[in-house]
């Protein structure tokens, strides 16, 4: 059987050298980010040419490249959030890559109550401009999967952090966390589930306080999630 050639952006930030090494064997990971790290080729996401030739060939693109900072400015999310995620989506699909998975956040839909449940098929409602640019990131994803055969996965990804929530958490902190396994096995679940079109996911992992999104994540991406912030 043929390698699945994985191309992953943003590799050397938190997520990325987290998950790396937990990514399946059987695939053929190439690695970037806009720092030459170990193991980490360059690639600036920004540029489209350079684009073209780190996705040639493969099969999915994991785009994780991005400002994640919630308090960031216009000016320090326009370039690698915004035009970042248009230039790797149509490089994408220039190459007709058949996947393209984009990282977006629980932020695209954070301006509701605390006390609302976050659900996969609500609509962005964000409640910063980091948000909003995981909004714009759906948005594109969805115009790459009704223009091209590119199909694309959008993950809200909700609080990620390789230690379990501690005794002092609040409920939606522990219940929005995702770990370093379970955001592995979410990255493995993306690029290798048998979806069509855009789907809108929800990224946590497998707490007691998950309610349907999770299991509608279950469900459409076989995500098999396995840590749980309350134990």
């Amino acid at each position: 059987m043929r390698l699945r050639r994985v191309v992953l952006t943003g590799a050397a930030g938190l997520i990325g050298r987290s998950v790396g090494p937990l990514l399946p064997r059987d695939w053929q990971t190439i690695r970037t980010d806009l720092e030459v790290a170990d193991g980490v080729a360059q690639l600036d996401v920004t540029d489209v040419d350079a684009c073209r030739r780190a996705f040639e060939g493969a099969d999915a693109v994991v785009h994780l490249a991005a400002v994640p900072d919630p308090d960031a400015s216009w000016e320090q999310l326009l370039q690698p959030n915004v035009h970042g995620t248009v230039v790797v989506a149509e490089a994408a699909m220039a190459c007709a890559v058949p996947r393209l998975v984009l990282a977006s956040s629980l932020h695209a839909v954070s301006a509701p109550p605390s006390t609302v449940q976050r659900r996969a098929g609500d609509p962005p409602r964000p409640a910063n401009l980091y948000g909003a640019t995981k909004a714009f990131a759906e948005a594109v994803g969805s115009w790459v999967a009704a223009t091209s055969a590119t199909s694309v996965v959008a993950l809200r990804i909700g609080y990620f952090a390789p230690d379990r929530p501690g005794d002092g958490a609040g409920v939606r902190e522990r219940s929005a966390w995702l770990s370093v396994r379970d955001a592995a096995e979410l990255l493995r679940a993306a690029v290798e589930a048998d979806v069509t079109g855009l789907v809108v996911v929800n990224g946590i992992s497998a707490n007691r306080h998950r309610g349907a999104d999770v299991d509608e994540t279950i469900a459409v991406l076989g995500y098999r999630p396995s840590d749980d912030a309350w134990h």
